[in-house]
């Protein structure tokens, strides 16, 4: 085991993939001699080359019409985003391309490649550095959607990303680049598609991903001392979603919160809500409850940057209002 910080436990996942197999290649913005905006990628290209460290010009439509070329003919790129807003301007090739093409050649492309990079609410990045665009793709066939939020799990899902044959996103939240965990030495790759159980409970499920896991676990530590026992499932896998897991803690509990980053209207949460009314309806016994960010552009200012989206005593006050009603 040996302590690791989650950029160099991505770093090291691409490294392995890039050792193991030569079809695999990075491309983007300042990924080769500058290393990536938060060093992902520092010196891969000293092992691997210029061309399979691919430094781009900031176009990130064309790269990634190119990358999405690349799959077809067999090669496995993995896209790094300076920043995630960014890849908005390259949606068009996300979307009807990459989402679009295995389904619309009827079979005859694969298109192995993984999109990832840095977003949601980080500190005073101001609206444009701020994005949370899981939601923007979920609508979108084709695309898988895995959102890391630990060392442990940033580094078996990259992996398993990147040997998958369809495209996938792969959200990395810019304040948990600096977590540490203790990682084993051997190699070890995660499923995609299923949550994981981070506590074990039977008061209410709380369904969350990337950087509100931590904020659920910050009020869990209140939450204990008041003889609350919250379930806390860490979604992972925002498409497909894993309705197994959730099924099997619904049937326990009876209640459900969602606490996420994205956006209430539209958001991961609405999506997931509706999916449980419509699977789950007959095991909830009060209606489910959601915490999302505000509706509006992130502020610069950092105190009014916290008051958009959900903090821990937030979630306090959820867990004991839910728990409080009584069927």
């Amino acid at each position: 085991m040996a302590e690791t910080l989650l950029f160099n436990a991505l770093r090291a996942a691409i490294d392995e993939e890039m050792r193991r197999d030569p079809t695999v290649f990075v491309l983007g913005e300042d990924v080769g001699h500058y290393g990536g905006s938060y060093k992902v990628t520092k010196d891969l290209y000293k092992k691997y080359g210029d061309l399979r460290v691919l430094d781009t010009p900031i176009a990130e439509n064309s790269f990634t019409g190119m990358a999405v070329g690349a799959a077809m003919t067999g090669l496995r790129p993995i896209i790094e985003g300076m920043n995630m807003g960014f890849l908005l301007l390259a949606f068009n090739q996300i979307a009807n391309n990459a989402g679009m093409l295995r389904y619309t050649s009827g079979g005859n492309y694969k298109i192995p490649m993984v999109i990832r990079g840095p977003g949601g609410v980080g500190r005073q990045l101001g609206a444009e550095h701020s994005q949370r665009l899981e939601a923007y793709f979920q609508g979108v066939p084709g695309l898988k959607l895995v959102a890391c939020s630990t060392p442990y799990n940033a580094k078996g899902l990259l992996k398993a990303a990147i040997r998958d044959d369809n495209p996938v996103l792969f959200f990395e939240h810019v304040l948990l680049y600096n977590l540490k965990e203790d990682l084993p030495d051997e190699e070890y790759v995660l499923p995609l598609d299923k949550a994981e159980m981070v506590r074990r409970g039977k008061d209410v499920t709380i369904l969350t991903y990337s950087r509100m896991r931590h904020h659920c676990l910050a009020a869990l530590k209140t939450l204990t001392q008041q003889g609350y026992d919250p379930e806390i499932i860490d979604l992972i896998s925002l498409k497909p979603l894993d309705f197994d897991t959730i099924g099997e803690s619904i049937a326990k509990t009876h209640k459900v919160i969602i606490v996420e980053e994205c956006m209430r209207s539209g958001g991961i949460g609405a999506e997931l809500t509706a999916s449980i009314n419509d699977r789950f309806f007959d095991e909830l016994d009060a209606p489910v409850l959601r915490l999302a960010s505000q509706d509006i552009p992130t502020p610069y200012n950092g105190m009014l940057e916290n008051l958009t989206i959900v903090q821990p005593q937030q979630i306090v006050e959820a867990v004991q209002k839910m728990v409080a009603l009584r069927v």
